[in-house]
């Protein structure tokens, strides 16, 4: 009250619910603040930060906003404004707030996988999941229609390949997001086919993506993946007619010491069965799975 009068409460209720309303109406205006620097999320130390309110309150006003679709919180002590346009889907693209989430959970990152090829022009590929290549363990979820997908690479390997010089960038209203290059792309969907739409979501992608690798980038990367990744990927290149990138390749043969399977999840019923199926002896392939892809 102006004029130095003092507020007088009746008991600890009454005394709660004055801060409930000062938190809400602080945490109204903080958000509004945030929009127009184009921020569209939070951290919860950001807004204890920003604003002169206990944690209990603050926690109050999160919830009741929560509760009425105006932020949503994919993880915990991380939350996302959301504006009318995102409310349907329950948040917005997470390319738009995944690097500002990674870097609250500090870890390095990048978008890959179907939403790489999505990005680099595989035409096939509606990414039905948000797939992200991290070097720890991450718990997967989903947030309004987003699923987000964590895909775990061994620290070592993950950063041998994450260089700036392999990584592109999604841009957005909410800035850069760090995503695969092509020849990482392809290589990660060789790596992880399984997570890519199987044997033919991968040759679909390298039909598309093939013919823009470097085949001096598909060199240096090949280096720092399972050989039978490589091989699987140079066999589809050549398939696809993508020749150049395929040939690239070809060297790395010399390192494989036995043949393996096209499509390893498609183990024959008795053993030795796989002896009735086509060699790639260029590739060390066996070639259990018949490969489709749309022209």
């Amino acid at each position: 009250m102006s004029g130095g009068s003092q507020i007088i409460f009746q008991n600890e209720h009454e005394v709660s619910i004055y801060a409930y309303d000062l938190a809400m109406a602080a945490l109204e205006k903080f958000l509004v603040d945030r929009l127009a620097q184009g921020r569209a999320y939070f951290s919860r130390q950001d807004a204890l930060s920003a604003l002169a309110s206990t944690s209990v309150a603050l926690s109050a006003a999160l919830t009741r906003l929560i509760r009425k679709g105006r932020v949503a919180s994919p993880r915990r002590g991380f939350y996302l404004i959301l504006r009318p346009e995102d409310r349907v889907a329950g948040a917005p693209d997470p390319v738009r707030w995944i690097d500002p989430l990674m870097r609250h959970l500090k870890s390095a990152y990048r978008i890959s996988l179907l939403r790489a090829a999505a990005f680099h022009g595989a035409t096939h590929q509606a990414a039905m999941v948000f797939q992200v290549i991290v070097p720890r363990q991450l718990r997967n979820f989903a947030i309004g229609r987003h699923r987000l997908e964590f895909v775990y690479q061994i620290r070592a390997d993950f950063v041998s390949v994450n260089r700036g010089d392999w990584l592109d960038s999604i841009k957005s209203d909410a800035g850069l997001a760090k995503v695969a290059g092509v020849e990482l792309t392809l290589f990660d969907c060789a790596r992880y086919f399984h997570k890519a739409g199987g044997i033919n979501g991968l040759a679909q992608i390298v039909k598309d993506l093939g013919g823009r690798a470097k085949p001096a980038s598909l060199i240096k990367a090949a280096a720092h993946y399972e050989n039978s990744s490589v091989r699987r990927l140079g066999y589809l290149l050549e398939r696809m007619g993508h020749a150049r990138q395929a040939k690239a390749l070809q060297p790395f043969v010399k390192r494989a010491k036995t043949a393996v399977l096209l499509d390893p999840s498609v183990k024959p019923l008795l053993e030795g069965l796989d002896a009735r199926y086509e060699k790639a002896a260029k590739w060390m392939l066996v070639i259990n799975e018949t490969v489709e892809v749309d022209f």
